[in-house]
Formats: C-alpha cells, structure tokens, sequence
C-alpha cells in the first residue's frame, strides 16, 4: 500500500497548484502542475512494472509447484 499512498500524496499535493493555474491564471503554478503530471507518470509507470514483475514471479511459482 506504500505505492498507493505515494500516488495519493503527489496528487494531494498537486491540488493547491491546480486551483491557483486554473481558477487565478498563475503561471508559476500551471509549471508546478505539468512537473507533478510528470513525476505521476514516472510513478505510475514504476506501478506498473512492479505490478507486472510481481504477476510474472507468482506464474513462475505456480508452475514450479505445479511441476513438483
């Protein structure tokens, strides 16, 4: 659950920068949003790898017991 909590946090602290681009037009703040964005993609993207390596290790069990 630690990954989960990772994603909400970025996310949770994105929130303040989205309201100050789209509702006060600050510039600074649409940067802070489109590095964040970036960082949730790379986050993401490491989710998903881990996920997958995960799903493979536990295959990989199931026929090893399996052969037994």
């Amino acid at each position: 659950m630690a990954r989960y909590e990772e994603l909400e946090n970025l996310l949770t602290s994105l929130k303040e920068d989205f309201d100050r681009f789209y509702a006060k037009d600050n510039q600074a703040a649409g940067t802070r949003v489109r590095k964040g964005m970036q960082d949730l993609v790379k986050l993401a993207q490491t989710v998903r790898k881990e996920v997958q390596e995960i799903k493979n290790k536990q295959a990989e069990e199931k026929k090893a017991a399996a052969k037994k």
